[in-house]
This record gives C-alpha cells, sequence and structure tokens, in this order.
C-alpha cells in the first residue's frame, strides 16, 4: 500500500466567522461554505473546519499543519503585521529548514516552514 498525497484536514471550532478570517488572512483560498463548515484551500491541499458547540480545552494537542512558505522571515513579519502571535520566532530546525510556529484561534498548532 502506497499514500500518494495528504489532500486535506478536518478541524472542530469554536466560531466558524473567527476561523474563516484568519485562515483568509493567512493567504488560504476561501472554499465552499455551509451552515456550521466551511473548506479552505492552498492549492488543491483542503482544510475543513466544522463548528462545534464547545471548545475542549485540550483542542490541539497535538495537531500540526505544516505549510511551506517562500520566506520564511517575510511571512513571520506580515504574520505580526496582521496583530497575530507567534509562539515562536524562526528558528533553524533541520539542515535547510527554518520553521515557527502559530496557534489558530482554537489551540491547533500551524508550523510554517521554508527550506534552503
Amino acid at each position: 500500500m502506497k499514500i500518494n498525497s495528504i489532500s486535506g484536514v478536518t478541524y472542530l471550532v469554536a466560531d466558524i466567522d473567527k476561523t474563516a478570517k484568519f485562515y483568509e488572512t493567512l493567504g488560504f483560498r476561501m472554499g465552499k461554505r455551509e451552515e456550521g463548515r466551511l473548506t479552505c484551500y492552498v492549492n488543491w491541499f483542503s482544510v475543513a473546519f466544522v463548528a462545534e458547540d464547545t471548545a475542549s480545552p485540550d483542542k490541539g494537542a497535538g495537531v500540526l499543519l505544516h505549510l511551506k512558505v517562500d520566506d520564511i522571515d517575510g511571512y513571520h513579519t506580515a504574520v505580526l503585521e496582521h496583530g497575530m502571535t507567534p509562539t515562536s520566532e524562526p528558528t533553524k530546525t533541520a539542515p535547510g529548514r527554518r520553521e515557527f510556529v502559530l496557534r489558530d484561534p482554537d489551540g491547533y498548532e500551524l508550523v510554517f516552514f521554508a527550506k534552503k
């Protein structure tokens, strides 16, 4: 068996509107929106958000979404300029790779990275 790619993930969120604004600001393309559900895209990769009645205090634990960018420092600066607060600065984590982490409004971790 072989998996060719990952096409998307689904997250439970407390506020669809707040989530939509957050991800649109980061550059995600807004897709289909229905009552209690929103799908966003980067290229062909989809992230679906489904509303939940109450937020779990452990939501986001162990869930990481890795997002490749061309200019990690420039992207980090843009995130700060939009009033967002990353949990880390761009840091070298592996040969030729730098990354920083940002939590979304529901506590999910987004790992932005660039390779040289």
